[in-house]
């Protein structure tokens, strides 16, 4: 297994906690998951910040774990350390980027994992491997010591094995963290296409949990483009330098997403100027009901070994329920579900206004509670 980077002796009496390798840690290299970083990187001269709750709770740091290379695809396979096996089922991708976040929790390696969710990265390897995961607000864990993707919609979350572990890794990433004592009651069912039986363990959750569910309306063309607009435009300003300069060193699948943004970054130039009026469409329905509620997939994780050269097909449908929210700057969360007829889970994926963490925790734990009867 690939699971790690570096593994560390976990000293401590807190929590144990995996750090995703795109976090500075004092004394110790970022590598990012690229071949390219980790040939030149010298260690970290102090921690990011997101690590100072951490260290003040004397968390069990057992390691820094293995990623997508440079964060880019939702895939979660690495061509230089290797790929994180599929806890579920190893023939399965374990989903990107935070591919080692995931498999470490799901394998009780550690308590917690620290992810980055820039598309979708924190959400779509929970669902593929079956644990839970909360992408932050953005702005409200700093980012600062953490490699940038792109940094309009980079954020840092906890990855756990069921809920309580998500507000434990809150704990540790925002001191003084607590969850509402009340739920939220009034659900917003978002409809997209996806696979059927994803669907209904979705809607087989809501009911079980006894919410109020309705069917709202998102203009998810508004929220794709607008994501994908400030994605081609960051990702160039971040990666494109390394990628042109170091061809030997950076995965193809990393190439081709380059290129792939360097074809639609001009086409999509008036698409991020979208994003204002697609976060003011959820506000909207956020005065209507109180959370929303989707497949955090809409496909089944797909093998490793169907993954193609060009993965863009694959990466286009792993984020299509995720990304958006992304460029909303508000917080999800990812859970799993019983699906009917499988052995492998579904994941559910709760939708929340800015700052609604509090909130979409304690619904998270109902559904959880309800699930499990």
């Amino acid at each position: 297994m690939s699971t790690f980077i570096l593994r560390l002796d976990g000293a401590g009496s807190g929590p144990r906690l995996a750090v995703k390798d795109l976090i500075d840690m004092a004394g110790l290299p970022t590598t990012a998951g690229s071949r390219a970083l980790a040939r030149k990187a010298k260690p970290a001269e102090k921690d990011a910040p997101c690590m100072a709750g951490a260290r003040a709770a004397d968390a069990r740091i057992v390691g820094k774990v293995n990623l997508h290379e440079l964060a880019m695809l939702p895939l979660g396979t690495n061509p230089w350390f290797g790929t994180p096996q599929n806890p579920l089922d190893p023939a399965l991708i374990p989903g990107g980027s935070s591919s080692g976040s995931a498999v470490a929790v799901a394998t009780d390696e550690a308590d917690v994992a620290y992810g980055s969710d820039t598309g979708g990265s924190v959400r779509i390897p929970a669902a593929c491997c079956g644990v839970a995961g909360l992408k932050t607000t953005h702005g409200r864990i700093s980012t600062e010591g953490v490699w940038p993707l792109a940094p309009s919609l980079d954020t840092i979350g906890p990855m756990a094995r069921d809920v309580a572990g998500l507000v434990t890794g809150m704990q540790l990433l925002e001191p003084g963290f607590t969850v509402d004592v009340d739920a939220a009651m009034r659900i917003g069912r978002v409809r997209s296409p996806a696979h059927s039986a994803l669907d209904k363990a979705v809607d087989d959750a809501l009911r079980a949990a006894g919410f109020e569910v309705v069917t709202v309306d998102v203009d998810w063309d508004l929220g794709r483009n607008s994501s994908l607009g400030i994605f081609a435009k960051e990702v160039l300003e971040v990666d494109q330098r390394l990628v042109r300069e170091n061809p030997d060193d950076v995965g193809t699948d990393i190439t081709r997403m380059i290129a792939t943004a360097e074809l639609l970054e001009p086409a999509l130039g008036e698409a991020r100027l979208q994003a204002p009026a697609w976060r003011e469409s959820l506000e909207r329905l956020f005065a209507d009901v109180q959370l929303l509620a989707l497949p955090t997939l809409p496909i089944l994780p797909p093998r490793v070994d169907d993954i193609p050269d060009d993965p863009t097909e694959y990466a286009i449908e792993l984020t299509r329920h995720v990304s958006p929210f992304n460029a909303a700057g508000v917080p999800a969360t990812a859970q799993p579900v019983p699906m009917a007829g499988s052995s492998l889970p579904a994941s559910l994926e709760l939708v929340g206004p800015r700052g609604a963490e509090a909130l979409l925790l304690a619904t998270a734990a109902v559904v959880e509670s309800a699930v499990r009867r």
